[in-house]
């Protein structure tokens, strides 16, 4: 029995991709490092079902098609590197090798590169839906060497979820590193989004004194209108979930987040680009701070300050209204996150001379990965009207949705800060906002500062763009000045 294509890597993400492709009437040879785990596989959920169990990478390689296809679903790094160089000898001119970890887009490209000189065609391709999505259909956002595209585009396809009608979430980003660029933007915004939810759900049970079946039922309500999402669906499942005790789980887990670093690796290529992607930066580094549990713990009994937890005893207002202003400052914030990510994949197209599709890559998020969220369609429409478009705010719908938030937005931080509850990325969102509609900021003593101690000169208010002044502040330094440029 021929295989239509091969999978390295039988843990949680590889074993349900590659049920979902025998599924959809592919033949599939499957291989894992540990070949114990073939068997269990063949003996289990691939019983009887159209799978070669392979114990080694010849036999992996010697019962495939031509051209053959072998995805990797393995650890990002120097394990991918590792099973790109064993594949290599086994493979012939025109095979194609398909990493659908969480590789930086760096490795992606580099990949590319290097086993196109060997003429053969590599494929970095994001994917996103977790366990079930795996299964049932994720999003998938492939990116490599273009002339790779035709021989996997069927399975790939197939296997993806379906919106409107049967199109699939998956379609060809760009070249090199594009797809896995992709969906780093795609991991920085889930950060975000999980951030800024658990941020509502703090403020509701601390702020308000909201039990977590209160909780519960505001979710269920949310999640039929503006911020109908998967993320929002799972989080009211989990309010309501109880453990053998009748303690509902959610408050037996230790507050300590972890992560695996692709929303890291947003915040740095943020700053790389020079793109004030505020909120998933924030989202990170509130990862960071709740992992200092014990230090937390140390500080809530020295540090100064109103203790969130008594925060509800400080509540006089409209339960309701307030609730509503949660649900208006979440939406808002959200808003700012997807503006802030797509004007970073922006950005990057032009650095690394890519021909991103903004309102498609919007579509491959419509259905089956993490962010899927029913406004994905809207930032489609915004790209449809101007696919020029520097920032999403300025798009008429979202300036429309944003405005009509704005006021719980507000009424939220405020209150959140006065209170001592933390809201880091409800805040950053709004600093965003406010800034990005500021004609005018405080930049120009920042440039007044660094002219005065560096040299580093400066634009007038009224002088052409592109050129420079300095002045002699203290009368000691003459006029000579460094060059002007941003790094």
């Amino acid at each position: 029995m021929s295989a239509d294509i091969g999978l390295i890597g039988l843990a949680v993400m590889g074993e349900n991709l590659v049920l979902n492709m025998e599924s959809r009437g592919f033949t599939c040879a499957v291989y894992n490092r540990t070949t114990s785990k073939v068997d269990e596989f063949m003996s289990g959920r691939g019983k009887g079902k159209k799978f070669v169990g392979c114990h080694s990478m010849e036999d992996l390689v010697k019962n495939l098609k031509t051209p053959r296809r072998v995805m990797l679903m393995v650890k990002a790094g120097e394990v991918v590197d590792h099973f790109i160089n064993l594949l290599v000898p086994l493979l012939s001119k025109g095979d194609i090798i398909i990493d659908g970890g969480n590789s930086l887009y760096t490795d992606t490209d580099r990949r590319v590169k290097e086993l196109t000189a060997k003429d053969l065609y590599f494929i970095g391709t994001g994917v996103s839906g977790g366990e079930e999505g795996a299964l049932t259909g994720p999003s998938i956002m492939p990116g490599g060497n273009p002339k790779a595209w035709e021989a996997v585009k069927p399975i790939l396809q197939s296997i993806a979820a379906k919106v409107d009608g049967g199109q699939p979430c998956c379609d060809w980003v760009g070249d090199g590193g594009a797809g896995h660029y992709v969906k780093m933007v795609h991991n920085g915004i889930e950060y975000g989004d999980m951030q800024l939810i658990s941020e509502a759900y703090f403020i509701l049970k601390h702020y308000i004194g909201m039990s977590n079946q209160e909780i519960q039922s505001t979710f269920i309500e949310w999640n039929k209108g503006d911020l109908d999402s998967y993320l929002i669906e799972i989080s009211s499942d989990i309010f309501g979930k109880k453990d053998d005790a009748g303690a509902y789980v959610v408050d037996t887990i230790l507050d300590s987040a972890g992560q695996k670093g692709t929303g890291k690796w947003t915040a740095i290529n943020a700053l790389d680009l020079g793109i004030p992607v505020t909120l998933i930066g924030e989202a990170v580094f509130a990862r960071c701070l709740s992992s200092l549990k014990d230090q937390r713990v140390a500080a809530s009994k020295i540090l100064p300050g109103p203790v969130a937890a008594d925060a509800h005893k400080t509540f006089k207002g409209d339960k309701a209204q307030f609730v509503e202003y949660v649900r208006q400052a979440l939406f808002a914030s959200k808003l700012v996150s997807y503006a802030q990510g797509f004007t970073m994949m922006h950005a990057a197209a032009k650095e690394y001379n890519w021909k991103l599709q903004y309102g498609n890559i919007a579509l491959l998020w419509r259905g089956g990965c993490i962010i899927r969220s029913t406004f994905l369609g809207r930032i489609k429409d915004a790209f449809e009207r101007n696919p020029t478009l520097d920032n999403l705010l300025t798009d008429q719908w979202f300036t429309e949705k944003i405005g009509a938030a704005e006021q719980g937005w507000r009424q939220v931080t405020a209150a959140s800060i006065l209170t001592g509850i933390p809201s880091p990325a409800f805040t950053t969102a709004l600093s965003y906002y406010d800034g990005y509609r500021c004609a005018t900021l405080p930049a120009n003593l920042i440039q007044a500062q660094r002219d005065y101690f560096g040299a580093h000169t400066y634009e007038k208010v009224n002088g052409k763009r592109g050129e420079f002044f300095h002045t002699n502040w203290t009368g000691r330094g003459g006029n000579t000045h460094s060059s002007s440029y941003n790094a």
